[in-house]
């Protein structure tokens, strides 16, 4: 019974943050899936449930996100040259949550800013790498420039993931800590 809530409360998390990634007029950056991939990494033990929870949910909401291009409903695609190298990125993220030796406040928080901020240089350089996006030449200079463009991303980012952190492990503490008052109340 036990493992069928985590499933259902697996399943729960996927959707609601695909569903959270495409609302129209959300801040485009600002997603759950980095503190997904923090959370599921620190507190999944069975890891290739970790890497799979940001993962479905990213690829879930990007195949809205196309069903709705091709709709004519968005002119956003869902589905993009290049946008595997985001997808190794957001499996490289969970790593963060993995390293985690002890989840506490100053943990999520460090691992809520170093997210966004790894996955930000690292996104960026491969966007400036492959020549796509912003098309800047292969210079310093069109390297600085593709950091500069992704700037207002970053925030973003960094906002949602400290957020989305928050409530994830915030989530996760008030569980646990109820679990324990339960199994008080049983021994006493």
């Amino acid at each position: 019974m036990k493992q069928n809530k985590i499933l259902i409360v697996f399943a729960l998390l996927i959707l609601t943050g695909a569903l959270y990634r495409i609302i129209p007029g959300r801040p485009m950056g600002f997603a759950p899936q980095l503190a997904m991939a923090i959370f599921g990494g620190a507190v999944l033990r069975d890891k290739k449930w970790a890497f799979a929870l940001p993962l479905f949910s990213m690829f879930l909401s990007d195949a809205l996100y196309e069903a709705l291009y091709r709709s004519g409903l968005t002119t956003m695609a869902g589905f993009y040259e290049g946008q595997g190298v985001n997808y190794l990125l957001l499996a490289g993220i969970t790593f963060i949550g993995i390293g985690m030796r002890n989840i506490n406040a100053v943990n999520v928080t460090v691992g809520s800013i170093a997210a966004p901020v790894l996955f930000f240089l690292t996104s960026n350089m491969a966007t400036w790498l492959g020549n796509g996006g912003y098309h800047l030449p292969m210079t310093g200079e069109g390297l600085y420039q593709t950091y500069v463009l992704g700037l207002p991303f970053l925030y973003k980012s960094l906002a949602s993931t400290i957020a989305f952190s928050g409530v994830l492990f915030g989530a996760w503490y008030a569980l646990q800590s109820k679990q324990q008052l339960e199994q008080q109340r049983v021994s006493a």
